[in-house]
């Protein structure tokens, strides 16, 4: 996040100099990816974010230093025009994902959910990538980025487990084949944004609560809560 936090890392950091750079965030206005926005365009980068939703700079400043696009990642026409209107770039960040709970369970009468999550994640990533490389500088890089949930799953997130594991194949692949640009995937734990929204007040506390706890069951020592900046210091090692 632009704060006096990020400027002392950009300090302590001199080679994150992102001066001259173009930076694209897919799902950069909300989250995770709205903190490596503001942290990208804090060493110095031209920022674009993207998403699903038209937000208005008055009702959010937070955005105001930023170009702005409406981006479905689940449409490939709408993937492609946005990065054609884009034009050059030096570093794509995706970290857009469908709602949260839209995934399905296993059992569910039909497959709807698991297609629809499959589809914006996976295949939406992909796009953003396959469309972006084009105009990608050289020198550039791809992240993407998944959840800790991809290496330990839970009951009733199959899809998201297998939808994740999956765009770290595609990073592991994409890696070898547009080398030298860089491809890779931050794989965050539980990080407090607005994403976990859709919770009550109530339900969330109770997973920040079990977060910090430890679990005597599995050896499992009690974890901080991550904050935006932690991603943004990830971010740093692989744009």
């Amino acid at each position: 996040m632009a704060t006096a936090q990020n400027e002392l890392k950009r300090a302590q950091s001199p080679s994150y100099d992102l001066t001259g750079k173009r930076v694209v965030v897919v799902g950069g206005k909300t989250g995770i990816g709205l903190g490596i926005a503001q942290a990208a365009h804090a060493a110095g980068a031209s920022v674009t974010v993207a998403s699903r939703r038209s937000v208005s700079s008055a009702d959010h400043p937070e955005l105001a230093p930023f170009e702005q696009l409406v981006l479905d990642i689940s449409d490939e026409d709408d993937v492609r025009a946005s990065f054609k209107a884009i034009g050059n770039l030096d570093h794509l960040l995706v970290a857009a994902g469908p709602t949260d709970g839209s995934w399905g369970a296993f059992m569910d009468e039909d497959m709807r959910g698991a297609r629809s999550y499959g589809n914006s994640k996976f295949l939406g990533s992909w796009a953003c990538a396959r469309y972006a490389v084009p105009k990608l500088s050289s020198n550039g890089s791809i992240t993407f980025m998944t959840g800790g949930i991809a290496a330990r799953s839970k009951i009733g997130m199959t899809s998201v487990t297998s939808t994740f594991a999956a765009v770290e194949a595609l990073a592991r692949s994409l890696a070898l084949e547009l080398g030298p640009i860089r491809v890779n995937v931050i794989r965050p734990g539980f990080i407090d944004t607005d994403l976990w929204n859709f919770l009550s007040a109530t339900d969330a506390a109770d997973v920040r609560e079990k977060v910090r706890a430890p679990d005597r069951s599995t050896g499992r020592r009690g974890a901080r809560c991550g904050v935006f900046d932690d991603q943004a210091l990830r971010y740093r090692h692989c744009a």
